[in-house]
């Protein structure tokens, strides 16, 4: 019976520490409730600050994070990686900073391998970046073309990721094609020019 429930838990904990970047095959997924960034906070990074979308991701019926991506009104959908856009994530779970890093890895190991260089570097910068979330905090990116992402939580900045891809596939684990959640990035998209 300990030993039932000692598994248990442990798929349970895996299963939410996968879900915690957002990243898990037969995850079901519902439009969160509106929560939306102050529209004064999206105009220091956005000329015109429109929201695209916005999903609630679950995973085995736990909420997970309500997750919101805010662009320019003429954002285009096919080429979301040379625009300037804002992704915002609340968590409505508590979750490990090391465990969010780790799976935002694996997601980006997932959409093209990583040189073992680029593991290591990325890694290590993740890990740094990404703390440790309560329910109802938030973990904000800023992502500027060919420049980088801005890493925020609950308003106050954490650091920068200065490597240009890096910045890429991070918010690609999101709204890349190679994504494995194509229907949360379906749902963030929805608003976007084709």
């Amino acid at each position: 019976m300990n030993t039932r429930r000692r598994l248990l838990t442990v798929g349970l904990q895996a299963g939410l520490t996968l879900a915690a970047a957002g990243r898990l095959p037969n995850a079901a997924a519902q439009t969160p409730p509106s929560d939306a960034l102050p529209m004064q906070r999206l105009q220091k990074w956005l000329t015109t600050p429109r929201l695209m979308g916005q999903q609630r991701f679950t995973f085995w019926g736990f909420s997970v994070y309500d997750a919101s991506l805010w662009a320019n009104a003429t954002f285009s959908a096919s080429d979301w990686d040379r625009q300037a856009l804002v992704l915002d994530l609340r968590y409505l779970r508590d979750f490990k900073g090391a465990d969010i890093a780790q799976r935002s890895m694996d997601e980006m190991q997932g959409q093209r391998a990583l040189t073992p260089a680029q593991t290591q570097n990325w890694s290590t910068l993740l890990n740094q970046l990404i703390p440790n979330v309560r329910a109802g905090e938030r973990l904000t990116g800023v992502y500027v073309p060919q420049k980088g992402l801005q890493l925020l939580h609950q308003e106050q900045l954490l650091g920068e990721m200065r490597d240009a891809e890096l910045a890429q596939r991070f918010m690609g684990i999101w709204l890349a094609p190679e994504t494995s959640q194509r229907q949360l990035r379906q749902q963030l998209l929805a608003g976007a020019q084709p």
